[in-house]
């Protein structure tokens, strides 16, 4: 008896060194891999989408994520399974987002249940055993989709092909590592906690009585099911030849040596802000979809206009050589700060030709290899964060200035001819969340440095 005391002693010892050693870093290192896991997996669907490989989600931005959820992963239904796919594709990477910058990495959060739901993310495709004869279905069916965007491909969609994979594999492995030692600490943690408040106040007759463990785990550990396997493993700990599997236990739990003197979670800054570059230049595409519209919708107001005196007013002009006069739209939008409306005069021409460099220099930002990219890892912190600031700032105008000539084209086109304007609310809110994943990484980035910084002042380096 005296030896399972000092036994739960220990254990409590070292699941508690465990627990704040997953929290100082190792929960900061496994988000790490599933940041690198999901910008690798978005590579390869925002070029599958690109070369209409798959079909894209006309709903994926209005999609609403409490819990995370694992997609579909049994047999495609009868019909066309590229649709299917295509959906099951757009959930994954709406779940993965959630994951990365919304889900809550913490020792308390991460329950077994949590953990395997997690596990059924990482393995909805098998990225390291993707073959065409696999009889996973989303495994099959991504490599078909793989080796379509593979035949004559050119070299940079080549290379976005091979990194992707490769990333995927990699930190496929990585992520599996950490998710088993959390699993491996919460199975420990709860049978620690079942000798403690359970088990500690029951006499042997009792503690066989599976009826009165439930009654009693439901009252002492509420919201915690029921695992007799564990159990079991308990009332082996417990025996007269237990304690090996009690040795084991405490070893498997001891916290690996750290052999520098303190050393600090080593993160990528720099690699923080290159991420929220690549986000906010991913509104390019948006953009790009806006201007087709607002071209056609001015069009169709200019189109309006084209009675005698117009046509007339324009000869004149063509006659004396004079510039046509620009098209100017009065717009109103509400400042997100103040509250109150401000009306604007838009020169549409100028406009839109700020709205084609900026997609040039977007496109650039949203680079993941190359040139483009190459260029802003050889730059240094500051200059990233003035860059990505600016063009946060840029995006944000532009985003206010489209949403009010995207009320400004439905109120002139009138009721009667409203359906004939093209609405751009779609591409507004994937322009938000572009916004909104690069403001992440800016504060994320922000956060990181203020911590550096206070452990300079204790006298604790980075990476020592």
């Amino acid at each position: 008896m005296a030896e399972i005391e000092d036994y739960q002693k220990q254990l409590t010892e070292v699941l508690e060194a465990r627990a704040a050693w997953f929290e100082k870093s190792e929960l900061a290192k496994l988000k790490e891999e599933f940041r690198t896991f999901h910008t690798a997996f978005a590579g390869l669907y925002n070029l599958f989408l690109k070369k209409g490989l798959i079909i894209a989600d006309v709903y994926k931005n209005e999609v609403k994520i409490s819990e995370l959820e694992v997609p579909e992963t049994g047999p495609f239904e009868e019909g066309d399974w590229k649709d299917q796919y295509s959906l099951r594709l757009s959930n994954y990477d709406n779940q993965l987002d959630f994951l990365v910058n919304f889900y809550q990495f913490s020792v308390d959060f991460l329950s077994m249940e949590k953990i395997k739901t997690i596990l059924g993310l990482v393995r909805f495709i098998d990225w390291t055993k993707l073959s065409s004869n696999s009889e996973a279905p989303n495994n099959k069916a991504t490599m078909e989709v793989i080796n379509q965007a593979k035949a004559g491909a050119d070299p940079l969609s080549a290379s976005i092909i091979n990194e992707g994979l490769s990333k995927l594999s990699r930190t496929t492995g990585s992520i599996l590592s950490y998710l088993k030692m959390l699993s491996d600490y919460n199975r420990e943690a709860y049978k620690g906690t079942l000798r403690t408040k359970v088990l500690g106040s029951l006499n042997p007759g009792e503690a066989s009585s599976i009826p009165l463990l439930k009654k009693k785990i439901a009252a002492e550990m509420p919201g915690q099911p029921f695992y007799p396997e564990l159990l079991e493993e308990i009332n082996k700990e417990n025996s007269k030849a237990g304690k090996a599997l009690r040795d084991k236990v405490l070893k498997q739990l001891v916290v690996p040596e750290d052999k520098s003197k303190m050393e600090a979670p080593q993160i990528s800054f720099k690699g923080i802000l290159i991420e929220g570059l690549n986000a906010i230049g991913s509104s390019n595409t948006s953009i790009n979809e806006i201007a087709a519209k607002l071209d056609e919708n001015a069009e169709f107001l200019e189109g309006r206009k084209n009675g005698f005196w117009d046509k007339l007013k324009r000869v004149i002009q063509q006659m004396l050589n004079k510039e046509p006069d620009p098209t100017i739209f009065d717009v109103e939008y509400i400042d997100p700060i103040k509250g109150v409306p401000i009306k604007e005069k838009v020169d549409f021409s100028n406009f839109r030709s700020e709205m084609d460099r900026k997609c040039r220099t977007l496109i650039a930002l949203s680079s993941r290899t190359g040139a483009a990219f190459n260029k802003m890892q050889s730059m240094s912190e500051s200059q990233l964060v003035v860059l990505l600031e600016k063009n946060i700032r840029d995006i944000q105008t532009m985003h206010k200035i489209l949403g009010a000539l995207d009320d400004f084209f439905k109120l002139e086109a009138g009721r009667e001819d409203r359906d004939k304007v093209k609405g751009i609310k779609p591409e507004l809110a994937t322009m938000k969340n572009a916004i909104v994943k690069a403001n992440q990484r800016r504060h994320e980035y922000s956060a990181q440095k203020e911590e550096e910084e206070q452990l300079k002042k204790l006298g604790i380096t980075s990476g020592t």
